[in-house]
């Protein structure tokens, strides 16, 4: 299983290698060109490079976000792990933990997991860090789960004082005024 994973997170890290045939000019080609004759023309393989998103290579993390939407409005309990109630980081830890990653139970914790990435770089399956109920707070104090990326636009999923489990985006401005950053964790699936 780990060399499944680890082959998987090579692919992402160094794209996929897809094989196509182009046709060359050579040499004979323009000089058979040249004197009207019929033209030959040799095909060569080359190689190209598709990259492809965690979501796409690593089918853990598709299960780990169908995992998370299937506790949507389990309701908010201040402390909760399990499914009578979550807080942010309880269900973030509690969605990880079903996959063998095993995260603090604090926001402020699983800010310092795994490694920091740019907004514009974030995946489905990476945590979405923010400040407390004030913008200007100084420290971590909730976290998500990003479930889609379209553009610049970051779906994400977790555990609101105001809703339980349920969807957000970045975008709107309670989220956005309160964006502290993305870390990815997935990578750590290799390391277990």
């Amino acid at each position: 299983m780990k060399k499944v994973l680890l082959t998987a997170i090579a692919a992402v890290s160094f794209g996929i290698v897809q094989a196509q045939t182009v046709p060359t000019v050579t040499q004979d080609f323009v000089a058979t060109v040249n004197d009207n004759k019929p033209a030959v023309t040799q095909e060569v393989p080359t190689v190209t490079t598709t990259q492809k998103s965690f979501y796409e290579q690593i089918p853990l993390v598709g299960d780990l976000i169908g995992f998370a939407k299937e506790h949507l409005a389990i309701r908010y309990r201040s402390g909760g792990t399990s499914t009578r109630g979550f807080d942010c980081s309880g269900f973030t830890r509690f969605c990880f933990n079903q996959f063998g990653i095993s995260l603090p139970h604090s926001s402020a914790a699983q800010g310092n997991v795994g490694q920091a990435v740019d907004k514009s770089e974030a995946q489905p399956g990476d945590l979405i860090l923010f400040k407390g109920h004030s913008s200007s707070a100084s420290r971590i104090g909730h976290v998500g789960l990003i479930t889609e990326v379209v553009g610049d636009r970051i779906k994400f999923i977790h555990s609101a004082w105001n809703g339980g489990v349920r969807y957000d985006y970045l975008h709107a401005s309670y989220y956005q005024n309160r964006f502290v950053g993305v870390r990815r964790v997935v990578n750590l699936l290799t390391s277990n």
